[in-house]
């Protein structure tokens, strides 16, 4: 079993989720929040083919201690909360997105710099083996030259 990364977790969540943050409309009954979302562990588990309690042990112990945080005032924002209003086990959807966004773009300059350095690689590798191929054949030329000087 592969352990999902907090980009692919947070990723399915925004995947199954976000049409259920825009649609909110106040008043409506849905939800008690638009801000949080709750979420259904069991079913991001199962696009994630792990365990419920994994997805939840993330977001719980990992990413609310991560990105929680308390503002001026005292009060706390949450990033994975258990409670708010009648709905269960909510995310920030706006803080979780910002996340996102930010794991995003870490991924991005990982694989552009990874990038970078291979191409490097591949132009040292084709410079050395041109570079030998020249070498020899140059040393050819020198000792046919030789031999004609000879005759």
């Amino acid at each position: 079993m592969r352990i999902p990364t907090d980009l692919k977790i947070l990723n399915t969540i925004y995947r199954l989720y976000n049409s259920t943050f825009v649609a909110f409309e106040r008043g409506d009954g849905t939800r008690d929040s638009k801000i949080y979302v709750p979420i259904d562990c069991k079913k991001i588990a199962g696009h994630l083919k792990v365990d419920a309690d994994i997805v939840f042990g993330r977001l719980y112990y990992h990413l609310e201690k991560q990105y929680g945080y308390k503002q001026a005032d005292g009060s706390n924002v949450h990033f994975f909360a258990l409670k708010v209003g009648n709905d269960s086990k909510c995310v920030n959807f706006p803080l979780m997105t910002s996340v996102l966004a930010s794991l995003r773009q870490e991924r991005k300059k990982f694989w552009i710099g990874t990038s970078i350095a291979v191409l490097a690689l591949i132009i040292s590798a084709v410079s050395l083996t041109v570079s030998i191929t020249q070498q020899g054949s140059s040393n050819k030329s020198v000792q046919q030259t030789a031999e004609a000087a000879d005759d």
